[in-house]
């Protein structure tokens, strides 16, 4: 199935053009949203996403139709290789059933990986600085040794058989945080 995925960023926008390419290009099903490409939430395109199956294959007029900023294509670059869907961006003459758009897509994921690298690579960097300036206390506690319901799951853990869902439910603590918690008594205790 060939699905096309034609944007404008305002209502007073005309789609006529992108629809006249994708007609013409051979679409299944053409899907129109007139929404800021900045905005995150594309409803009618995370719809589509939802639907198209591997080997489906998504077509868009230009790169910018999908997401304004690099990473935001990037990510939806990436989401489309591992489900085995092939994107044609026909500006640029981008089809990655293609050798040459196989090679493109590789590229891509390239970029974005790096990108995520170097964020990571700022964000360890900044944790060194800080951490140096005597700046860094890690993440901010929401559960301290005062917290009624902390002390209160505590306690039912201690004097129950109830599970750690059950006391959770009781007590209005996340289970992640119960389960650090035990982990941080435990290793003071053992």
């Amino acid at each position: 199935m060939i699905y096309g995925y034609a944007r404008v960023s305002t209502q007073d926008q005309n789609l006529d053009s992108q629809i006249d390419q994708l007609t013409k290009y051979g679409v299944d099903e053409l899907v129109e949203e007139k929404i800021s490409g900045v905005s995150k939430q594309k409803p009618l395109l995370d719809e589509l996403l939802s639907k198209v199956a591997p080997n489906d294959t998504l077509v868009v007029t230009r790169m910018d139709r999908l997401g304004r900023n690099t990473i935001q294509f990037l990510q939806l670059v990436e989401q489309l290789r591992e489900r085995d869907i092939h994107f044609v961006i026909l500006n640029l003459g981008i089809d990655t059933r293609t050798p040459t758009g196989k090679f493109f897509l590789t590229v891509m994921a390239a970029f974005s990986e790096l990108d995520r690298e170097m964020i990571k690579e700022k964000q360890r960097s900044g944790i060194k600085l800080a951490k140096q300036k005597g700046k860094y206390r890690g993440r901010v506690k929401k559960y301290t040794d005062k917290h009624q319901g902390m002390n209160h799951a505590i306690e039912l853990r201690k004097t129950t058989n109830k599970t750690v869902k059950e006391i959770c439910a009781i007590t209005g603590i996340s289970q992640a945080a119960f389960y650090r918690r035990l982990k941080e008594m435990e290793k003071d205790n053992g």
